[in-house]
């Protein structure tokens, strides 16, 4: 009997790739010891990961480490068992990481005298999505021979993963750049065609120079919106306030700092492009000082400070009344409020700005809003519609929010 905690590691950070089989593929780079992390990290998204090898990568890693890693056993040479053809046949994605000049070559050109090359010549005939991941030295990646090599498979519609060049070395990528495009590729398309507008973060507005009043948003919500959006097959621009979290690649991101940065951007990307979703998930704040000092306020002279505040212009309000046929959502967040007057206040503000969703929440509850992975909201409309979805993670949220999107908005846009 063996052990393996690939049931105890399985979806635990999402359910992207739930139940996709995937082929992995490892040839004898020196970077066959990443396939390891890669593979636990596909199965922690939820895919079931079947590994083959070359001999010369059993040289780099034991395969009964890779074994451990994915919980099924690792093909390192074929048998009566015919295991190419059912690895290629039943899988979902194959993918080659890392992926040599001699694996590339061989795959370009129709040699399958590997147990990987075998895979890749069946799995091409199949139809099946063909990932590769080169990883080499800088000189041989360069090699126009290799590059005509990928070049071909590439016009077969095989995916091509570039390698950070560094050092004068073709570098494995990062291992989350690797799963995002997998997540591409393996994610139901239902918003490709489709033009979003995101925003998301908080705002700021100065004092003085160096001091500033803003709220506790972390962006977190906003940005899993836009990256949901694009794995869907969206054209997705993201409007972010001052944050620092990491914005996946593929996004298209405008940085804006003050509410009335924000409100100009919004405003323009919008009048300058015909988008078909606009999801307010930004937290602007609604307030700024009246008078902003010019230089630096000393403290060690000036002891007490009165700042008078105006208020900053409403996207949301200004939004609804110049482009009446855009489909709108906001997010409201309120404090210490029962469910009852949190989802009336939703109702009535959808009512108010005829917004198509409103995605309501209390950030006073905990593990909830501000700075948190999860979050617990209500997504409600003008026509009946409560959606409770309990405390999760906000990657979840956005799910669930796209989907009733599709669901009661995109049939009309489609």
């Amino acid at each position: 009997m063996k052990y393996s905690d690939k049931d105890i590691i399985k979806a635990s950070k999402g359910k992207e790739i739930l139940d996709k089989k995937i082929t992995l593929c490892v040839t004898g780079s020196i970077a066959a010891y990443k396939s390891i992390d890669l593979a636990r990290e596909l199965i922690k998204h939820g895919a079931e990961v079947y590994p083959v090898m070359t001999e010369d990568s059993t040289k780099i890693i034991n395969p009964s480490v890779l074994e451990w890693a994915t919980g099924n056993p690792v093909v390192i040479e074929l048998s009566g068992g015919v295991e190419h053809i059912a690895l290629a046949k039943n899988s979902d994605l194959v993918l080659v990481a890392p992926a040599t000049a001699n694996t590339i070559a061989k795959f370009a050109y129709g040699v399958a005298d590997t147990p990987v090359t075998l895979v890749l010549s069946v799995a091409l005939g199949y139809g099946k999505p063909i990932v590769i991941v080169p990883a080499m030295h800088g000189p041989m990646y360069d090699n126009p021979i290799l590059q005509e090599a990928l070049n071909r498979i590439r016009e077969k519609g095989v995916y091509i993963i570039e390698p950070r060049i560094e050092e004068e070395k073709a570098k494995f990528p990062e291992i989350e750049d690797i799963v995002l495009e997998i997540f591409k590729i393996l994610y139901e398309k239902d918003y490709r065609g489709l033009k979003v507008l995101v925003t998301a973060g908080p705002t700021i507005e100065y004092i003085d120079p160096v001091r500033v009043i803003t709220n506790m948003s972390s962006g977190k919500m906003g940005m899993y919106i836009a990256l949901e959006a694009l794995l869907r097959g969206g054209d997705v621009t993201l409007i972010m306030g001052k944050t620092y979290i990491n914005i996946p690649r593929g996004i298209r991101v405008i940085t804006v700092e003050t509410t009335k940065d924000m409100y100009n951007t919004v405003l323009e990307e919008l009048g300058r492009e015909k988008y078909d979703l606009f999801i307010s998930a930004g937290a602007p704040i609604d307030y700024t000082p009246t008078d902003k000092y010019e230089s630096k306020l000393d403290s060690r002279k000036i002891r007490e400070i009165e700042v008078k505040l105006t208020q900053t212009p409403k996207i949301i309000e200004e939004v609804r009344k110049r482009f009446k046929d855009l489909r709108v959502i906001a997010f409201k967040a309120e404090y210490n409020l029962s469910d009852d007057e949190l989802i009336n206040k939703a109702i009535k503000y959808a009512n108010e700005l005829n917004l198509d969703l409103v995605v309501a929440n209390d950030v006073s509850r905990k593990n909830a809003g501000f700075r948190v992975d999860t979050n617990e909201v209500f997504i409600v409309d003008k026509k009946g519609l409560i959606k409770h979805v309990p405390l999760t993670h906000k990657r979840e949220i956005a799910k669930t929010l796209l989907d009733i999107i599709g669901e009661r908005l995109l049939s009309k846009l489609h």
